[in-house]
């Protein structure tokens, strides 16, 4: 079986999206959603845009939610450490605050599976509740495709 790279982060926001002191995040979010969706090895995205206040998900509302999928973990950390994402998430301080749980869980799914933001939002309390496991982890602590076992 061929398995795939979920991801999901989180961030909460240090002012409303429609703020001046978040315009230059939300100026460049199509630039970055693009630069993903062109990379190698991306798979998929949830398409609800972050910027729409009626997006139903199961964190607070002054928390947006990014969630992809990728081929593999290279191709992830290709796009999230050495890609101009990295310029704009260098400014991320301006923009959000500083978490004190986890914010982000990868995981492997099944080719064509598409994760949804429950499953997503239960990875990421596990993580933050037992730390990087097979079910959860993180770019410091990855665990192989379960296809590579």
């Amino acid at each position: 079986m061929t398995y795939h790279l979920a991801q999901l982060n989180i961030a909460t926001l240090l002012a409303p999206l429609d703020s001046p002191q978040l315009a230059d995040f939300v100026a460049n979010l199509d630039q970055i959603n693009t630069l993903a969706e062109n990379s190698d090895g991306f798979i998929w995205r949830l398409i609800e845009d972050c910027r729409d206040p009626q997006l139903a998900h199961p964190f607070p509302d002054n928390v947006i939610v990014n969630m992809s999928v990728w081929r593999d973990i290279e191709g992830l950390k290709a796009f999230a450490f050495k890609s101009a994402h990295v310029d704009i998430m260098r400014r991320r301080r301006e923009w959000f605050a500083k978490m004190t749980t986890a914010y982000a869980a990868l995981w492997w799914i099944p080719a064509g599976h598409q994760p949804t933001l429950a499953e997503a939002a239960e990875r990421l309390a596990h993580l933050d509740q037992y730390g990087a496991t097979e079910h959860a982890f993180t770019f410091a602590k990855p665990f192989a495709s379960p296809a590579l076992l």
